[in-house]
């Protein structure tokens, strides 16, 4: 005869606040985790890194604009909706792959980033600069300015 167990499946213990106390990731990213996790302090460098690539990706055709919007400011998504309806970083063709260089940032003040890459289409280079601030309550940075040549 062969025991049947009745074992439940393991169940996640949380905290109030809404974030799991083994530091992984919530299901729902806009649990309310703010509450029980201090904010970090943010690296310049890697926030204009990883907002650069995002943004050469939407300004290439690479990545639909509206996946920006969220992270842009109304200003910042009406200039970036421009420069992709006059086809700012326009492909040579369909083998030339948007090659970024060094992200240039600097800090003029603790909540606003200001950043350039060199972006190589082909033959062709390109300049995008972006402005990146801290608002609302959360503390989201929001792209709050976008230029291309």
């Amino acid at each position: 005869m062969t025991a049947h167990l009745t074992a439940r499946p393991h169940r996640r213990v949380r905290t109030p606040g809404g974030c799991d106390p083994a530091g992984r990731r919530p299901r729902r990213p806009r649990a309310a985790c703010t509450a029980a996790v201090a904010p970090r302090e943010h690296d310049p460098r890697a926030l204009a890194a990883r907002f650069a690539h995002q943004l050469v990706e939407v300004l290439t055709g690479a990545r639909p604009s509206g996946q920006l919007m969220r992270h842009t400011s109304l200003d910042g998504y009406g200039q970036l909706a421009s420069l992709v309806r006059v086809g700012a970083l326009r492909r040579g063709g369909s083998a030339d792959r948007p090659r970024l260089g060094p992200v240039h940032d600097r800090s003029p003040s603790p909540d606003a980033v200001e950043a350039c890459v060199r972006v190589d289409l082909g033959r062709r280079h390109h300049m995008v600069a972006f402005r990146l601030e801290q608002r609302g309550p959360a503390g989201q940075w929001q792209c709050t300015a976008v230029e291309a040549r």
